[in-house]
């Protein structure tokens, strides 16, 4: 299965693929409480106004704001998901953690990234820092995950990211685009 990667508008893309092998293996410690099978996940990559590689005051301001615009699309696409009756869940990009779920292990979302698309990564100062084939390091990641098979999880963030209720964009089009990769697996998705 070809994943499909919309852009959102400029500064935000999405795809949504099954999960890995090794997502499915490790599910229990990623979110232990959840009765039933991942089926799902979608990636969600935000440009940002300047490289993140470099700490500084402007990267961490940056990194809050692109943070916070995830959680709240995030949430509009779980909280369908769970109205529909399926478990979903988004992971914190600061933590690695599940937001709603019984935390287990942290999930590392450059991995989930470098799994299902391929992109490279610079590890500085023992973080890996993805690296967008267009935006460079000024990419910020973020992952959510269903028991929901693929084609429901695209039709609900479609719907959300489409909509105009939670991204103040009114121009935004759903478009493919040139950045369609391979589903691959990754041995590593957590940290």
């Amino acid at each position: 299965m070809r994943p499909s990667f919309y852009s959102v508008f400029c500064s935000m893309l999405y795809s949504v693929h099954p999960p890995s092998p090794f997502m499915c293996r490790y599910a229990n410690q990623l979110l232990p409480g959840w009765s039933c099978p991942i089926a799902s996940v979608l990636i969600v990559l935000q440009r940002a106004d300047c490289g993140l590689m470099e700490r500084s005051s402007i990267t961490e301001t940056q990194k809050h704001l692109l943070r916070d615009r995830f959680l709240q699309i995030g949430g509009a696409i779980v909280t369908e998901l769970q109205d529909r009756g399926y478990h979903a869940d988004l992971f914190d990009p600061k933590t690695g953690l599940p937001m709603l779920s019984q935390a287990g292990r942290s999930m590392d979302d450059v991995a989930v990234v470098r799994a299902c698309l391929g992109y490279g990564t610079m590890e500085i100062d023992g973080c890996d820092i993805l690296l967008h084939p267009e935006w460079g390091d000024a990419v910020y990641p973020a992952v959510l995950v269903s028991s929901a098979v693929p084609t429901v999880l695209e039709q609900v963030a479609s719907r959300v990211m489409g909509g105009g209720g939670c991204i103040d964009n009114g121009t935004s089009r759903f478009r493919r685009s040139e950045y369609h990769h391979s589903f691959i697996g990754c041995g590593n998705l957590t940290q």
